[in-house]
């Protein structure tokens, strides 16, 4: 990843493709409530103007062009009015994009190829663009571009989609290694959503026939936009947005032997609502839709937040977390057992202390009995022995008594008898 310093927000222009509808919406309305500059680009001139407005009345500056992404000139004049207006820009974001949901065999050709006019030629349109005018501006930059975990993991139902972000994916990792051999100061970012609560379904072209949306869990697209802004400040490689999302795809690498035939089976019941009955309606795929600046649809259950995402944006923060929960686990294991042992052993002492007290309370009688005490002292001991012999008396009387020295206190009294009885032999 290249060390390029990029700007703080507050200090960038930044330019969003797609920016009248859901993530490119949200996008835009954070951007300017954080103090950034927004050029605005979109395929409706109805939804930029109103957006445009909306922006400005609350104090943010904005501008908008209108063009298609496919369209390499009219994406060229819109930055030509960007760099006129804002003396350029330091962020470029391609988020432009359709879908289509049917079988790919059902898909006409030419759809197929307009989705990947937008999907993929947008994305190839919009970055080279980019490079170049941030190549030009010395100053550096960066390319954030939004691609899908379905560019991770396939699904039919979405196949000609999920076509168009693996090569969206392809696309912008080799940019980034060929700006990287050039060292041309520009931070290239593939941002990869789960399934997010936009318009999404609706500007979809549906084959189908049946209601459709996107399986959860679904994550607010504030979420993303977050995830963009973050890394246009923030030197990042690569995001996925959504936890669900990224676990399909770590599962479909894993084990595709088995995630293909599961998600054969189970992608065309997971995509259809069946809480709605299915109307027909106008898709963007040719043409802008044009429906009132819709950020999102709301799904019965939203998400508003993505911890995957927050870890990504913040390693260090998340190294700590984990080092701490790790010390915190294993402190309250470490303690667990401690006590757990403790517990055992204090149960087991007891034990053997009732044991032993039995026993030493019979040895006891049997000392008296044999009064080897009696005999001891009345040896005809030589006098150096004697002190020997008494000192080692008392110790056996104190630690036989304390239950806890018997052992010891046997081995005084015979040594102090094998003393005596060596002395005698001398």
């Amino acid at each position: 990843m290249s060390r390029t310093r990029l700007k703080p927000l507050n200090q960038q222009t930044i330019a969003i493709t797609g920016a009248t509808s859901g993530i490119g919406l949200a996008t835009a309305r954070r951007a300017a409530e954080r103090g950034a500059r927004v050029f605005l680009i979109a395929r409706g001139e109805s939804d930029l103007r109103a957006l445009c407005e909306e922006l400005q009345d609350k104090g943010g500056r904005a501008a908008y062009a209108v063009a298609d992404v496919a369209d390499p000139e009219a994406l060229a004049a819109a930055a030509d009015k960007c760099r006129r207006l804002f003396g350029g820009f330091d962020t470029w974001v391609n988020n432009a994009g359709v879908s289509i949901y049917g079988p790919i065999r059902e898909t006409r050709t030419e759809d197929h190829r307009r989705l990947f006019e937008t999907n993929y030629w947008g994305v190839v349109n919009g970055s080279l663009l980019a490079a170049e005018a941030l190549r030009e501006q010395s100053r550096g930059g960066a390319i954030i571009t939004v691609g899908s975990v379905l560019g991770d993991a396939p699904l039919p139902v979405q196949g000609v989609y999920s076509a168009s972000k693996h090569a969206v994916r392809g696309f912008t990792n080799a940019l980034r290694m060929e700006l990287l051999r050039e060292k041309v100061p520009v931070v290239v970012t593939l941002v990869k959503p789960a399934a997010i609560d936009t318009p999404y379904k609706d500007h979809a072209l549906n084959l189908t026939g049946q209601a459709m949306h996107n399986p959860g869990p679904v994550y607010a697209a504030h979420v993303v936009a977050d995830v963009i802004l973050h890394c246009a400040a923030h030197p990042i490689r690569e995001i996925t947005v959504g936890g669900g999302g990224r676990l399909m795809a770590a599962f479909h690498h894993l084990i595709p032997g088995v995630a293909e035939p599961l998600f054969a089976l189970a992608s065309p019941a997971m995509h259809r609502d069946r809480g709605v009955d299915y109307q027909a309606h106008d898709d963007g795929l040719w043409d802008p839709t044009e429906d009132g600046l819709m950020e999102e649809v709301r799904y019965p259950f939203v998400r508003q937040s993505s911890l995957l995402a927050q870890a990504r944006m913040h390693p260090r923060a998340t190294a700590g977390a984990a080092l701490g929960l790790f010390l915190l686990l294993a402190g309250a294991i470490a303690v667990q057992r401690l006590i757990g042992q403790e517990a055992r052993e204090a149960t087991g002492l007891r034990r053997w202390r009732a044991r032993f007290d039995g026993w030493r309370d019979g040895v006891g009688d049997r000392w008296r009995d044999l009064d080897v005490g009696g005999r001891i002292r009345d040896l005809d001991l030589p006098g150096r022995t004697r002190p020997v012999r008494d000192r080692a008396m008392r110790y056996a009387k104190d630690h036989a008594v304390e239950g806890v020295g018997t052992v010891a206190a046997v081995a005084a009294i015979l040594g102090a008898v094998a003393v005596a009885m060596n002395d005698r032999r001398e």
